[in-house]
């Protein structure tokens, strides 16, 4: 029996991630001219066992699906045993395998958009551990999804666990710079872009490429012998590159956890006479809250953050001085709009000649 291809456009917007979602939503009407939800309804249940079940709601057969789910999102509770829980990375996984579990085959092509990767930072395998990031992605490839899209993923590599498998990590980058140049005055032929490690250097000489300027690098020492919070602890900073003296720096991350090491970084900075330091991350996630983020502004360590809404934010850092979000909900639409008309993406990855434009516009 010969069934018939149909693209047509559906998102399941996890309940992680329903303010982002939504945003989406609104932009793809508004890049095809009209006022139809793309939406498909969902309901996620919990038994007082705490074992969740995911009913869709509307029909998907035979079309593009694009799932989208916020893995970082801590504030979702749900009642187990009569004690509230909040929902974990493990859970809102789970989440995401019930939901490919529901459509069941029937669509056309099931995409999985999780912004932050799960287990990204559990990339590779030191002695006896656990690889759960290579065995998430495998084990959504065979459930039947055809493709990942994330967002600066901690080790793009990983991608390497699936070689026939269609990964696609997008840097927003351009989309950060953007709203960072427009909003500070800076002289830019003074700015160095800092590296708080070697893992993330790649990263700092995309973002210094995008700028035209130079990049240093700060080399994390730590302590072998020693275990803290599943890490070695950091015993000394040292630094590769130019001198800092009066310089403005923008030291880049792909996500802040505790945020420790980026403030060490930022200290170390003004001690060697750094001018302003700038902080820019993809995912802020404060997993130790907010004090030490606003003691170091206090004490002039560095002059604000920039970070993006793709991943769930303590809502009190909103109230900060120190805090700038990024809306990077248009990118997310535009990148699903071209992915759902079999377009290329090329477009869509590069911003530096828009980025460069404002730069020269500002000296003007």
């Amino acid at each position: 029996m010969l069934v018939l291809s149909n693209d047509e456009l559906r998102i399941i917007i996890m309940s992680n991630c329903k303010e982002l979602g939504k945003k989406i939503d609104d932009h793809i009407q508004g890049l095809r001219g009209n006022t139809k939800s793309y939406i498909v309804p969902i309901t996620e249940d919990r038994f007082s066992n705490g074992e969740g079940k995911i009913i869709i709601n509307d029909t998907i057969r035979n079309k593009d699906v694009y799932i989208i789910s916020d893995i970082g999102n801590h504030s979702i509770k749900y009642k187990m045993y009569g004690y509230e829980n909040h929902m974990g990375p493990d859970e809102h996984f789970q989440d995401i395998k019930r939901v490919v579990s529901a459509i069941k085959g029937q669509a056309s092509r099931i995409t999985v958009i999780m912004p932050l990767l799960y287990e990204s930072r559990q990339h590779r395998r030191k002695g006896r551990e656990s690889l759960d990031c290579a065995l998430a992605i495998q084990e959504l490839q065979n459930l039947g999804v055809k493709v990942i899209i994330t967002f600066d993923v901690h080790d793009p590599n990983i991608q390497n666990a699936t070689p026939l498998f269609s990964f696609e990590n997008f840097y927003p980058t351009h989309i950060i710079l953007k709203d960072f140049v427009t909003k500070e005055n800076l002289d830019y032929e003074n700015l160095l872009v800092v590296s708080p490690d070697t893992g993330a250097m790649e990263r700092a000489i995309y973002y210094a490429n995008m700028l035209n300027t130079d990049v240093g690098m700060f080399y994390k020492r730590r302590d072998l012998t020693k275990v803290v919070n599943g890490k070695n602890p950091v015993v000394q900073h040292e630094y590769l590159g130019k001198d800092v003296k009066d310089k403005n720096i923008i030291i880049v991350d792909d996500m802040i956890a505790s945020g420790g090491s980026m403030l060490e970084v930022a200290e170390e900075l003004k001690r060697r006479g750094a001018n302003k330091v700038y902080l820019i991350a993809t995912f802020a996630m404060f997993t130790s809250g907010l004090e030490s983020f606003n003691k170091a502004y206090k004490n002039k360590l560095f002059d604000k953050l920039y970070t993006t809404n793709l991943t769930y934010t303590n809502p009190q850092a909103f109230k900060k001085k120190w805090f700038n979000s990024v809306d990077c909900s248009m990118f997310v639409a535009k990148i699903i709009n071209v992915l759902n008309n079999h377009q290329s993406i090329s477009p869509l990855i590069d911003g530096k000649e828009e980025i460069l434009k404002l730069i020269n516009s500002k000296k003007k």
